[in-house]
C-alpha cells in the first residue's frame, strides 16, 4: 500500500474523525489561540533541564493514574482499597517478623516446626545402610536388591496400595507394572535429544501425541500438534513460554501479563516467577465455584498474553466455564490455556463413558489455543509423562528453544530439558496400547462412580460436612461450618487415610484413583464416625503441631511470611542425611 493509499483509506479517515470530534468537544472549553500562545511561551523561556523535569513529573503522575484507572476497573472501586489494605498489612507484618525486634522468636518457632519436619520425614532404622560417600568398592547385585527390599519393608509408608491416599499414586495393576519393567529395560538407554540414534523412541513419542490430540478433539488437519514433557508442571509451564514469546513476536508486547483463577495450579506462579509474566488472580463466583468471568475481563489489557481455566480445578474438582472463556479469548484475540492435568484422561472419556451433561471443554470450543494432560495420572503410565497439546504449529514453535550460532553445533530442544529419558515416553506408550480406549472407558466410569458416590454419602449421611460447588469428575471436596476440618485431617491420618488440606476456605478433599474405587465405602464409614466423635466434643483442642496450626499459620495476615519460612524448612529436609550416617 502506498502513503496516498494509506492516507485516503476509510480506515484512517475513520481514525481521524475520531480524534476530530475528541478534540473538538476538549476545545470547546479552550481558546485554542491562548493555549497555543502559552506552550509556545513555555516551550522558549524555560531551560531544557525544566522542560525534562516537568515532562517527568506527568509521565509518573500519568503512570500512577492509568494504574489507578485499572486498578479500579479490575477490582471495583471497593474492592481496590481492599485489596491495597490486604497487601500491605501482609508485608507490613512481613518487614516487622523479620525485624530485630520479631527475628529471634520466628525462628526459635521455625526452628520448632523444622525439628518436626525432621523427626517425620527423615526416618531411620538400625538394619539400613547408609550411604552418605560412595562406597570404597561397590556393592554387588544381590546385596543391592536385598537393601531396596528393606528400605521397601521397614520405613513406613502410606497404604497408597489400599487407595488410602488422595491422588499421588495412579496405580493400573500389576500387570501394568510389569509391562512398563520390561518396557524400561528395553529403552533405559534412550534419549530422546537424539533421534537418529533412537529413531523407535521418536515414533513412538510421536504417536502418544497424536492420540492424545485424538481424545481431545483437536483439528490434526488443522495443524494441532504437541510434545510430551515430564509432566504437568513443565506442560503448563510451557503453555506460558508460548503464550509470553507469541504475544513478543506477533503484539509486541513485552510485560506480558496471565489471567488465572485462583484455583489455578500453582504451577502458574511458577512460569510467571520462572518467565517474568504478571500475574492477576481472579476470584470465583460465590455459589458455583467456577471463575467469575465478568471479574476475568476486568483484568484484560493490552500487555494480556493468556487467560487460563481448569477441567477440573486441583483444589474442589470444579470445572471453569470453558465456553465462556473461549468466547473471551475470541473477543480479545487471545490465547486460552485449558489444564487438564489432573482430569487427563477421566475427563476425555467421560462422553463415551456414558456420563450426561458433561460440559464441553475441549478444542471444540474455537478459542482454546492449548491444553496440558497428565499421561501419568488417569492414563496410568509410568511417573514423568504429560502432553501439551495446541492449536496449531506457531504456538508449539514459541515454547522451543533454538541455537543456530553455538560452536558446538546447531542446537534445538522442543522442551525445557535437552536429555530426556526416552524410556518414560516408551512406557507411557505401552501403558496406552495395552489399556485402549475401552480400558479407559471402563476406568473412567469406575471412577466417576465411586467419587459420586462419596458425594452422595457426604450430602445425605454426614449434614455437618458440606461439598464445595458441584463437583463432576474424580476430585471431591468438602468443608465444614461446624467442626475443624484440619482437625478431621489430623484424625483421619492416624487412621491411615491421607486427604489433601485445602485453604480459603478450609476444605479437604479426596483425588480418587482405582486403588481408592474399592475403599470409598471403608472411607464413608471412618468419615461419618470421625465427625460424629468431634461434634460430641467440640472443646476438644487440636494438636499444637497438627495441619491446623501449620494452616493457622499460613493464613493469618499476622503471621504473613513465616508460612514461606516453614516451607523453605520443608524442602530443606527433603536433602537431609539421616543422623549419623556419615558413621563408617
Amino acid at each position: 500500500m502506498t502513503l496516498d493509499t494509506y492516507l485516503d483509506s476509510p480506515e484512517l479517515q475513520a481514525l481521524w474523525q475520531q480524534y476530530v470530534v475528541g478534540a473538538e468537544t476538549y476545545l470547546k472549553y479552550l481558546d485554542t489561540e491562548t493555549v497555543y500562545l502559552q506552550v509556545i511561551t513555555y516551550l522558549k523561556v524555560t531551560p531544557w533541564y525544566n522542560i525534562l523535569k516537568d515532562y517527568l513529573l506527568v509521565l509518573f503522575i500519568y503512570k500512577i493514574l492509568k494504574s489507578a484507572s485499572y486498578n479500579v476497573r479490575a477490582y471495583g472501586i471497593v474492592g481496590y482499597p481492599k485489596h491495597l489494605v490486604k497487601h500491605s498489612s501482609r508485608a507490613t507484618m512481613k518487614w516487622l517478623l523479620s525485624s530485630k525486634l520479631m527475628r529471634g522468636t520466628v525462628a526459635k518457632e521455625v526452628s520448632k516446626a523444622r525439628a518436626t519436619l525432621e523427626k517425620d520425614l527423615i526416618l531411620n532404622n538400625d538394619c539400613l545402610l547408609d550411604f552418605p560417600t560412595l562406597p570404597k568398592n561397590g556393592l554387588r547385585e544381590d546385596h543391592i536388591i536385598e537393601e531396596l527390599d528393606i528400605l521397601q519393608d521397614v520405613l513406613p509408608h502410606t497404604d497408597w496400595e489400599e487407595g488410602k491416599v488422595s491422588g499421588a499414586v495412579y496405580h493400573g495393576g500389576e500387570d501394568l507394572i510389569r509391562l512398563q519393567s520390561i518396557a524400561f529395560e528395553k529403552y533405559s538407554v534412550a534419549n530422546q535429544l537424539h533421534p537418529d540414534v533412537f529413531p523407535a523412541v521418536r515414533k513412538m513419542e510421536a504417536e502418544v501425541v497424536s492420540m492424545v490430540l485424538n481424545m481431545f478433539n483437536a483439528p490434526i488437519g488443522q495443524g494441532a500438534c504437541g510434545t510430551t514433557t515430564s509432566g504437568g508442571t513443565e506442560s503448563l509451564l510451557l503453555a506460558c513460554l508460548s503464550a509470553k514469546m507469541y504475544g513478543l513476536k506477533h503484539h509486541g508486547i513485552t510485560e506480558p501479563e496471565m489471567i488465572v483463577p485462583v484455583t489455578a495450579h500453582a504451577g502458574f506462579n511458577k512460569a510467571a516467577y520462572y518467565f517474568g509474566i504478571k500475574m492477576h488472580h481472579v476470584e470465583l463466583d460465590p455459589v458455583t465455584y467456577k471463575v467469575d468471568l465478568k471479574k476475568m475481563e476486568r483484568f484484560i489489557n493490552g500487555n494480556t498474553v493468556l487467560l487460563v481455566g481448569s477441567v477440573p480445578n486441583f483444589p474442589h474438582g470444579i470445572n471453569d466455564d470453558v465456553e465462556g472463556l473461549g468466547k473471551l479469548a475470541q473477543k480479545y484475540n487471545l490465547r486460552l490455556h485449558i489444564d487438564c492435568c489432573l482430569g487427563s484422561f477421566v475427563v476425555a472419556f467421560m462422553e463415551k463413558a456414558g456420563f450426561q451433561n458433561v460440559p464441553i471443554f475441549d478444542f471444540r470450543i474455537p478459542g482454546v489455543s492449548s491444553i496440558s494432560c497428565d499421561t501419568h495420572k488417569y492414563g496410568f503410565a509410568p511417573k514423568g509423562s504429560s502432553i501439551i497439546m495446541y492449536r496449531n504449529e506457531d504456538l508449539r514453535m514459541h515454547q522451543y528453544f533454538i541455537e543456530p550460532d553455538w560452536v558446538g553445533g546447531l542446537y534445538g530442544s522442543p522442551t525445557l530439558a535437552g536429555s530426556r529419558p526416552g524410556a518414560l515416553v516408551v512406557g507411557c506408550w505401552a501403558t496406552m496400547v495395552k489399556f485402549g480406549e475401552d480400558g479407559y472407558i471402563e476406568s473412567c466410569r469406575s471412577i466417576i462412580e465411586a467419587a459420586r458416590k462419596l458425594r452422595r454419602y457426604i450430602e445425605t449421611e454426614i449434614p455437618d460436612l458440606q461439598i464445595i460447588g458441584d463437583p463432576q469428575f474424580s476430585v471431591i471436596a468438602f468443608t465444614s461450618r461446624k467442626i475443624d476440618v484440619y482437625e478431621l485431617s489430623d484424625r483421619l491420618s492416624k487412621s491411615g487415610w491421607h486427604l489433601n488440606a485445602l485453604q480459603n476456605p478450609p476444605a479437604l478433599h479426596l483425588a480418587v484413583t482405582k486403588p481408592s474405587v474399592p475403599a470409598i465405602d471403608s472411607l464413608c464409614e471412618l468419615l461419618r464416625k470421625t465427625v460424629k466423635d468431634m461434634t460430641n466434643d467440640p472443646d476438644a483442642k487440636p494438636s499444637a503441631d497438627g495441619t491446623s496450626a501449620l494452616y493457622g499459620v499460613a493464613g493469618s495476615v499476622a503471621t504473613a511470611g513465616v508460612a514461606d519460612q516453614l516451607i523453605v524448612a520443608f524442602l530443606d529436609t527433603l536433602y537431609k542425611l539421616t543422623p549419623g550416617s556419615n558413621k563408617e
